[in-house]
């Protein structure tokens, strides 16, 4: 592939046949040379995971001028690993995830297969951006978010984000988008979170299921006030965890 347009590398959760990642690709066509390497299936809420018990393997289903795209046995992360290792030619000069079916806001972050995709990048010093849109359809309509994708992507390629930092970005679901917000993520959990069921020969089962309850409803610099008043949501992210705070306090504990 050519070397005159950025490469960007790009994955999600969802697999390489949704509607997301191909609206993506048409977003970002004109702006740089893509690979794509996604699962070969939906793997959403993979997070960070990766497979260590079985084989991994890609297989190249789609090339055309300035295109590729593979589909991959593993994990969003093991896509990203393995385009990484083996694939590319060249470090990307940015990795993105999604267009992601759902909300990955707030705690939802930790979750999130997309943002392991991203999550992973930044490990590996690449600027790397999630984005999310907050629609779990499989036919979601994400033209409106395109010409904000593509903003965002062309913004962060120019400036540059620190080593160790990544961007979270989510789109609310409506087309009357009032601009964008950059927000510290919310402090919100998930109640209720199984539905148990009966089963008629066995123990009871359990599906996921569970409700978002946002801890600081009122709170505007937040990402999910952002996204409840119709503005698209740019959460500066780290994967350096340490509670810095935390850890001057207990320089002072006694030890003994």
């Amino acid at each position: 592939m050519a070397n005159s347009k950025p490469l960007i590398l790009l994955s999600n959760d969802d697999g390489y046949q949704a509607k997301g990642i191909n609206e993506l690709i048409k977003a970002l066509r004109d702006e740089a040379e893509l690979v794509v390497v996604a699962p070969d299936g939906p793997r959403s809420g993979a997070s960070c995971s990766i497979t260590s018990a079985v084989p991994v393997h890609y297989e190249k289903v789609r090339e055309e001028e300035g295109l590729l795209v593979y589909k991959c046995s593993g994990t969003p992360v093991d896509c990203t690993k393995l385009a990484l290792h083996a694939i590319l030619q060249r470090t990307p000069d940015m990795i993105i995830g999604g267009i992601n079916h759902g909300d990955n806001s707030s705690v939802n972050v930790h979750y999130s297969g997309t943002m392991g995709i991203v999550v992973e990048g930044c490990l590996k010093g690449i600027p790397s951006i999630g984005l999310s849109l907050c629609n779990h359809a499989a036919d979601a309509d994400f033209s409106f978010t395109l010409p904000y994708v593509k903003s965002i992507v062309k913004t962060t390629l120019k400036n540059g984000i620190p080593k160790g930092t990544c961007l979270n970005v989510n789109f609310p679901d409506t087309k009357d988008i009032k601009g964008i917000r950059v927000c510290r993520q919310t402090d919100g959990d998930w109640i209720n979170e199984f539905a148990e069921c009966n089963h008629p020969r066995h123990t009871g089962y359990f599906w996921l299921t569970g409700s978002y309850k946002n801890n600081e409803p009122s709170a505007e610099e937040t990402d999910h006030w952002a996204l409840d008043n119709g503005y698209v949501a740019i959460t500066p992210t780290q994967v350096d965890v340490t509670a810095y705070g935390l850890k001057e306090v207990m320089k002072s504990w006694n030890w003994e």
